[in-house]
């Protein structure tokens, strides 16, 4: 049966001058056509408009409650980590509060992160401190308390701490934390005799300058060294006396420059003399 109605509107169509089906098929696209534009309202909702609020800085719960009452569907497209805004506030919409658009449009939002994400601890020493501090600030950080220490580089980053310790460059740190930053106070005040340190051990002189507010400068070892810790210092510049035997006299802050040899100089001086002299002193004849 289905085949006999099948073959009798074939034989309908095939009956008709050409023309007339040409004209019949035009007819039936326009219908559909004007169909289609007469739908186009019921489809996407033309004329159903809403005003979209702002969300800004409310919980998510709340956003998607006031938004929903709205007409608006909710998404969150990202989250990022603010650290004046509490866990999953909402930082930013799209599209903007007060923008008038459809009603059943979806409205993004990013939310703050509950918990900060990790990066990588820079490495600021040897910077100034006004560079570190925007290095510190453009990675979300913060600089903490800053101290000094005699050092000839003021206002440059001698340490970087964190949480009471030494942080070391690519350590992981979460944003918004607190870094401390170590200072030099450039050249001190304090002027006293150089010390002697030739005959002393690299890692001792060391030590004894820090202790006082010098520093190690130039290093220059033999080639035979192979461990400058414990390699000797045979050379020191500046020395203990110039050129006329009088005492010579460095300020704290300043620096020595030293060369090093495996072997102990056979001609170094007594510890007394490679104190750091006090004011108190005895004067250089006596010394």
């Amino acid at each position: 049966m289905p085949f006999i109605k099948m073959a009798n509107v074939f034989k309908f169509i095939t009956n008709r001058p050409l023309w007339v089906n040409i004209i019949a098929g035009i007819v039936l696209a326009l219908l559909l056509f004007f169909l289609f534009l007469l739908s186009l309202d019921w489809i996407t909702g033309h004329g159903k408009a809403a005003t979209v609020p702002s969300v800004k800085g409310k919980t998510y719960a709340e956003a998607e409650k006031l938004l929903k009452k709205a007409g608006f569907d909710v998404e969150i497209q990202d989250s990022i980590y603010v650290d004046t805004a509490k866990a999953m506030t909402v930082v930013k919409q799209f599209p903007d509060a007060d923008e008038v658009v459809k009603s059943n449009r979806t409205v993004l939002l990013i939310v703050s992160r509950a918990i900060p994400p990790e990066m990588e601890m820079p490495n600021l020493v040897g910077y100034s401190f006004r560079n570190a501090e925007m290095v510190l600030k453009n990675m979300d950080l913060k600089v903490g308390d800053t101290t000094f220490k005699p050092d000839f580089a003021k206002d440059a980053v001698l340490e970087q701490w964190y949480n009471g310790a030494k942080i070391a460059p690519g350590t992981k740190i979460r944003k918004g934390s607190t870094v401390s930053l170590v200072l030099g106070d450039g050249v001190g005040e304090r002027e006293f005799n150089v010390p002697v340190i030739t005959g002393m051990t690299y890692c001792e002189a060391k030590r004894l300058l820090e202790e006082n507010g010098l520093v190690i400068g130039a290093v220059v070892p033999d080639a035979d060294v192979t461990d400058t810790c414990n390699a000797y210092i045979f050379w020191q510049n500046p020395e203990r006396f110039d050129e006329e035997k009088r005492i010579m006299k460095i300020r704290t802050g300043q620096t020595i420059d030293v060369k090093l040899q495996v072997i102990k100089p056979a001609d170094s001086l007594d510890k007394k003399k490679n104190r750091i002299p006090d004011e108190g002193d005895a004067p250089a004849d006596e010394l």
